[in-house]
């Protein structure tokens, strides 16, 4: 694997970009913000298809070589707002699988659920969405949900941004025990920008959280500014409120002159035993794409 790293591209926190990097994307169009599970040794990546308005899998035997996609939920013609469906999150529970994703309108985005047998094919659990914008600071969008079980409470926990349509302002945090009705938390949003760090005083949003031992690790986007976005890392005791920053953020981003020259958004990070892979959105012009990197060892706060 270190042969195929881009040493160009190795930042103070131990990142490294995989030089062959996109790799998801290209004829395919505008790939973007990506679910990834690791099961039976292969990598299963969902991740949305602007082309199609649809979320589609691809798999991959080592997370760079992905299968050509198909089509898992399509837009729904008959409801008023998942004209198009993006930004999954999809989980193994029980030999089933839950997936929470993004249904936008021109003028909202909310969020849905389906499951699946088999990871494939999938059947919506509610004609309305299972969370909504409703309050001041979600202003007309919710999205980018990422959810864990939580086998201690038997509960889903919910992770999610809201606020603007083209790109939501912060994120908030949400429960549920049947992956439909959810309980938002009272102190929403928990994780917001912040203005004395110039690379996330705009916004943050599209978070992954991991559950570690005693603590919950985040994955996030920080903007800038409405066009320019960086990734960082933050953790919790109880991954609600009290989120500690990374000294060295961002860990990852944009490669001048290159395909992520202008964004790296959207990250969602697996460990494999030995070393990390993470999974990110890189925009240049108007092209999004999937591209990896790779960090060595367990240990991310150093």
């Amino acid at each position: 694997m270190i042969d195929e790293i881009d040493l160009q591209s190795k930042a103070h926190s131990g990142w490294l970009k995989y030089k062959g990097n996109p790799v998801l994307g290209g004829e395919l169009g505008v790939c973007f913000d990506i679910c990834v599970l690791e099961d039976n040794g292969k990598f299963y990546m969902y991740f949305s298809w602007r082309s199609q308005k649809s979320i589609a899998l691809t798999e991959s035997c080592d997370g760079i070589h992905w299968s050509e996609p198909i089509i898992c939920i399509r837009p729904n013609e008959k409801s008023e707002w998942e004209n198009d469906v993006n930004r999954p999150v999809v989980i193994k529970k029980d030999n089933n699988y839950h997936m929470w994703y993004t249904g936008q309108t021109l003028g909202a985005s909310s969020i849905g659920y389906a499951t699946s047998t088999d990871g494939i094919f999938w059947n919506r659990m509610s004609e309305s969405p299972v969370l909504r914008a409703d309050s001041v600071w979600e202003k007309a969008a919710v999205m980018c949900p990422h959810v864990i079980w939580n086998e201690k409470n038997h509960l889903y926990q919910m992770w999610y941004s809201g606020g603007e349509q083209y790109e939501p302002d912060a994120i908030g945090y949400a429960v549920s025990f049947d992956g439909i009705h959810f309980e938002k938390h009272l102190g929403n949003p928990i994780f917001m920008a912040d203005e004395s760090h110039l690379w996330e005083k705009h916004k943050v949003t599209a978070c992954q959280v991991i559950k570690e031992a005693n603590s919950y690790l985040m994955f996030y986007i920080g903007f800038q500014n409405e066009h320019f976005a960086q990734i960082g890392i933050a953790r919790s005791k109880d991954g609600i409120v009290n989120w500690e920053r990374y000294s060295q953020n961002p860990i990852l981003t944009p490669g001048e002159g290159k395909w992520d020259a202008e964004a790296c958004y959207k990250p969602f990070a697996i460990f494999d035993g030995t070393k990390w892979f993470l999974w990110y959105n890189g925009r240049r012009g108007n092209v999004e794409q999937i591209g990896l990197a790779i960090h060595e060892g367990k240990d991310l706060w150093h």
